[in-house]
């Protein structure tokens, strides 16, 4: 071939390659940017799928909020015989002490007979005297394994009586506690009958204590109980107003690629708050109502405060918010279920709740 032939088939393989590269390029490019696609799509995906769960948390928390009131309703009251205790007796279990190990069988250590022509030969050739050996080996092996299997199963059976022995003890404890705590409960039961102050303020601290509210609610309440004027009197720590969230719901700006908070308006927020501790209030009278006597409790009083800090001075104080009063024939004509909470305790006499300072400076707390 020429010298010009071979530059004209170098030049044709160079701009072969060089299209070969420009389609590799253009594929890679292309594949580049789909996955970079894919990656967006993901991304936004994610982002909204986060902000949905922060506004479906939300929702929830303005839900359980909502609800304070009205999940106690159908709740049954609290009983002295919900109080007491009844003893755990799970079966015993022995686990593996409750199954022997099987005896040792001598099929598995006698030696094999011989047999046929073997056994006839075995008269002239020693086979009877081997044989005699073995069965006396074997034999020797077979009683060594009987002795240690009877040792082991009299093991057994000595762990097996101390398991039994510490579970009826155990037993017996539990017995013990229940029967303790139920003749607790029935001397509180006979006093509380009787209008014994000290009987019924501690039940009806039993009553609080088994009320169920949201985890970040403060658990803190005091109890008085006036006998000659069948009353009780509650002091009891609300929520600080953080409890409403301050944001309404939360959404994804995908122009900026950020989740941001729609704020709850100042004025919402004092408003659900202000709802939220007029159903508090009405929950307490109503779980201490139905769970005692009318000729031990005829009224009920509940306080509110919060314990927070002064502003001014950094100190710990308590703000009263909410103070509120009701003779039970009052109260147990009330329909709970449909009443709106402030407007419920305005019809008890109750003062509207302090107002948004306090409450602001609740937030705080």
């Amino acid at each position: 071939m020429s010298r010009s032939g071979n530059l004209a088939e170098w030049e044709r393989r160079l701009a072969t390659q060089h299209r070969d590269d420009e389609r590799l390029t253009r594929e890679r490019t292309r594949r580049d940017r789909e996955q970079e696609k894919v990656r967006q799509q993901e991304h936004l995906e994610s982002q909204q799928r986060t902000a949905d769960e922060q506004a479906a948390a939300v929702q929830e928390q303005i839900k359980n909020l909502d609800e304070v009131l009205s999940s106690a309703l159908p709740l049954a009251p609290m009983s002295f015989d919900r109080l007491t205790a009844t003893a755990r007796t799970p079966p015993f279990d022995p686990g593996p002490l409750g199954a022997a190990q099987p005896d040792p069988n001598w099929r598995d250590f006698a030696p094999a007979r011989p047999g046929g022509l073997y056994r006839f030969l075995g008269r002239f050739l020693g086979g009877g005297a081997r044989y005699k050996r073995q069965l006396a080996q074997a034999q020797d092996r077979f009683e060594a394994a009987a002795a240690e299997h009877r040792q082991q199963e009299s093991q057994r059976q000595q762990a097996l009586a101390v398991a039994k022995a510490k579970y009826h003890g155990k037993l017996t404890e539990e017995r013990a506690r229940a029967a303790a705590r139920n003749a607790y409960i029935a001397r509180h039961q006979s006093a509380f009958a009787t209008g014994d102050a000290e009987s019924v303020a501690w039940f009806v601290r039993c009553v609080l204590k088994a009320s169920r509210y949201p985890e970040d609610f403060p658990r803190e309440y005091q109890v008085a109980y006036d006998s000659e004027r069948r009353a009780v009197a509650v002091d009891f720590e609300l929520p600080p107003q953080s409890v409403v969230p301050p944001a309404r719901t939360y959404r994804y700006v995908k122009a900026r690629d950020v989740i941001e908070p729609v704020p709850r308006p100042d004025h919402e927020i004092r408003q659900r708050y202000e709802r939220l501790i007029a159903c508090i209030a009405l929950r307490t009278l109503h779980e201490i109502f139905c769970a005692t006597a009318p000729e031990v409790v005829r009224s009920v009083s509940f306080t509110g405060y919060v314990d927070t800090s002064d502003r001014a001075t950094g100190k710990p104080v308590r703000p009263h918010l909410l103070s509120v009063s009701a003779d039970r024939p009052v109260f147990e004509g009330l329909v709970l279920a449909a009443v709106e909470p402030a407007a419920c305790l305005a019809g008890l006499g109750a003062p509207a709740p302090a107002g948004p300072g306090a409450a602001e400076s609740a937030r705080g707390g």
